[in-house]
């Protein structure tokens, strides 16, 4: 076994029992054992469970964007379908049997006091969220504190959705977001109506 195919193997391990036990459960001898490594490969690749965990949430950063940049893009030309794609989206991933809320959210909850790499992990693909949203929002037309807006909406829906083992809050999440953006964008249209000929 190469040192990349062991890599692959303790990681995949670790996402699966780490989003299914939590980060402080899962311990090195468990994660081994799971991967088929020996403890001697194990630390030889992650020297610390610290860097197992970022190593995971790196990962996990790039499925997300991945996932979720194809899937809105597929939701066609519309900058308000593409919005409205990003809670449809949402609640796919909620309908699925392995859902346990947001891997970030829960690693901050956990570690994040403890470990700053892994807090400034989190913040990292929170902000970078953000920015997806604010790009969307921006090719809309509409003003920067919607972005804002919507963003929350997304994340509440995660834990909201963990908690209460309900996908259908992405669908409330989704008609919530869809009254603030034709609320911004009737706003837009009634201002530009409202603006004096030149003459």
């Amino acid at each position: 076994m190469t040192s990349d195919d062991a890599r692959e193997r303790i990681l995949t391990a670790a996402e699966g029992l780490f989003y299914a036990k939590g980060y402080a459960a899962v311990g090195m001898d468990e994660l081994r054992a799971a991967a088929g490594v020996s403890l001697r490969r194990l630390y030889a690749l992650f020297p610390s469970k610290g860097d197992i965990v970022v190593a995971v949430l790196t990962r996990k950063h790039e499925e997300w964007e991945s996932g979720l940049s194809g899937y809105v893009a597929a939701a066609g030309p519309s900058p308000r379908a593409q919005l409205l794609a990003v809670y449809s989206y949402l609640e796919e991933w909620f309908r699925t049997d392995s859902f346990r809320g947001c891997a970030f959210i829960n690693a901050f909850g956990e570690l994040g006091g403890t470990h700053p790499e892994i807090a400034q992990l989190v913040r990292e693909h929170k902000e970078s969220f953000q920015r997806f949203m604010a790009d969307l929002v921006r090719e809309l037309g509409a003003p920067g504190p919607l972005a804002a807006q919507l963003a929350i909406l997304a994340e509440g829906a995660q834990s909201t959705a963990a908690i209460a083992h309900d996908s259908a809050v992405a669908s409330h999440a989704k008609a919530a977001a869809a009254v603030l953006i034709d609320a911004e964008l009737s706003s837009a249209s009634h201002s530009e109506r409202a603006l004096p000929r030149s003459i």
